[in-house]
């Protein structure tokens, strides 16, 4: 077995064991069929706007992908793009602290014959315009909406500032690989040799050498960056409503059971803020503190009904999505890169 196999194996089976724990806690205790009872007894008509959602959600990266790949000269049609774009969601999903989504779009763009150097820039562009979704929204709920944060959060509010400072941090320095390459290979440097002070890290010229390297693959983005801000601010756009379809479905999950008292942007920024705060654990898909979070920030909204919402709207905004998007990997594993390879053959 190689060492990818050996991966891939670890990783499925930690997905396994995370959703098998995942399923004993939110269900212990529970009476299932009270919970099925509550489930049949809502509106199917506004579950149907939310399995939308979910394709929205996967559609709205592949045209972001399509856009950023067109204005660097690529031509690679809508459908490969939705390939690439679920992909990415599937392995984000399947895979600890999300780090397994990108990589494999770089490698499908790749078999499509995108330059690396290009798949680097447009992957890391995806990347910070959705941490600025969740910062944004972060920021307002803190300067404006604080008190009603803290009062849904409840103790959970610290998982909250944590994902907040960990995504921020990341973002500036995502930002700083672009704008400052120099300050930011100062910071690398310098953080390499704290962890080795601290015997935490053994020094090695060979990985400081790769992390630098790595870096400078980034001054090309940064060309591109200050040369189409006008797209990337297109992009940002697209984004917000891209990430904020997915951040609806809870709202119809609401609306199906005849509740009205929230409205739709107060239930979509506390999802939008469960997601930073996930974001911050290296867990496949936030399994397991997801569903822990939402049966507390969302009690106040459906009462009794928060266990069968949360099975509806988690099985709606990430297991449906999870499924969907893994039929469309093996769909991109078999056609991505086969026409390049015909053609070639010729």
């Amino acid at each position: 077995m190689t060492k990818q196999q050996r991966r891939i194996l670890g990783d499925g089976l930690l997905f396994a064991a995370i959703l098998a724990l995942t399923l004993y806690a939110v269900f212990r205790g529970r009476d299932l069929e009270d919970v099925l009872d509550a489930i049949h007894s809502c509106d199917g008509r506004w579950l149907l706007p939310a399995l939308g959602c979910v394709v929205v959600f996967i559609g709205g990266e592949s045209v972001i992908l399509r856009l950023l790949l067109r204005s660097r000269g690529v031509a690679l049609g809508r459908f490969r793009c939705f390939l690439v774009s679920s992909a990415g969601f599937f392995f984000s999903a399947v895979t600890p602290s999300a780090g397994g989504g990108q990589p494999m779009q770089a490698y499908f763009l790749r078999r499509e014959k995108v330059p690396v150097p290009i798949s680097a820039a447009i992957l890391l562009a995806v990347t910070v315009t959705y941490k600025l979704v969740l910062i944004t929204t972060g920021l307002v709920l803190v300067l404006f909406k604080y008190d009603f944060l803290r009062t849904h959060f409840g103790n959970y509010i610290y998982l909250f500032w944590g994902g907040m400072a960990i995504t921020t941090g990341f973002t500036a320095f995502l930002l700083m690989l672009v704008f400052h390459p120099r300050m930011a290979k100062k910071l690398c440097h310098g953080g390499l040799g704290l962890l080795e002070k601290l015997h935490i890290l053994h020094h090695s010229d060979a990985r400081e050498e790769r992390l630098l390297a790595a870096m400078d693959k980034y001054h090309e983005t940064a060309a591109y960056f200050k040369t189409h801000m006008g797209l990337m601010a297109l992009v940002q756009v697209i984004t917000f409503a891209q990430r904020y379809a997915l951040f609806t479905v809870p709202w119809l999950v609401y609306r199906a059971f005849g509740l009205t008292g929230y409205g739709w942007l107060s239930i979509a920024v506390l999802q939008a803020a469960i997601q930073a705060a996930a974001d911050m654990l290296p867990l496949p898909g936030g399994m397991g503190v997801t569903e822990a979070m939402f049966l507390t920030v969302f009690e106040p909204l459906f009462g009794a009904l928060t266990l069968p919402a949360m099975v509806l709207s988690r099985g709606t905004d990430f297991y449906c999505r999870l499924l969907l998007s893994a039929l469309f990997t093996a769909l991109a594993a078999l056609l991505l890169g086969r026409r390049k390879r015909e053609e070639d053959g010729a």
